[in-house]
């Protein structure tokens, strides 16, 4: 299991890009992007079918991200997940956040070998403040039962 510590440190600096950034605002990617937003942090999109979102930048790729981006959130179809991984660690940013449901061995596998600072198997919409709604509910469940991350 993730330790709080953590979760708590990638979120810190209220930076991230986002990968897997979708035009439907229903889709989790956007969902994610739109809601960190609104929590103040100062995000970078990344989707190869977009120049822009909102009237920002959207990268098509983790090559093209600014040289200071040093926390990536992968919420991308698990499919595309590894090669993502691949991306992060030859541009060398060394904290990833992979998405539940976007993960898979592999890139967990690469991630790990490559020493990055890994989180995975939880929903950021659960540790970034303020959490609201569904989220909320969850994050309740997960320490009524004591599956919320500890130190």
């Amino acid at each position: 299991m993730t330790k709080l510590s953590s979760i708590q440190e990638f979120l810190k600096p209220k930076e991230m890009a986002v990968c897997g950034v979708s035009r439907n605002k229903k889709k989790f990617g956007r969902v994610v992007y739109d809601t960190l937003k609104e929590r103040g942090f100062k995000l970078y999109a990344i989707n190869p079918n977009m120049n822009e979102i909102d009237g920002e930048p959207c990268y098509a790729d983790v090559s093209q991200l600014p040289v200071n981006v040093n926390h990536l959130l992968v919420a991308t179809p698990v499919s595309q997940t590894e090669d993502v991984v691949a991306k992060v660690i030859s541009k060398g940013i060394n904290n990833i956040w992979i998405q539940q449901m976007a993960e898979s061995k592999a890139a967990v596998d690469l991630a790990e070998k490559n020493g990055i600072n890994l989180i995975k198997k939880e929903c950021i919409l659960k540790f970034a403040e303020p959490v609201t709604g569904v989220h909320k509910f969850h994050r309740f469940i997960n320490k009524l039962f004591g599956t919320y991350p500890k130190d």
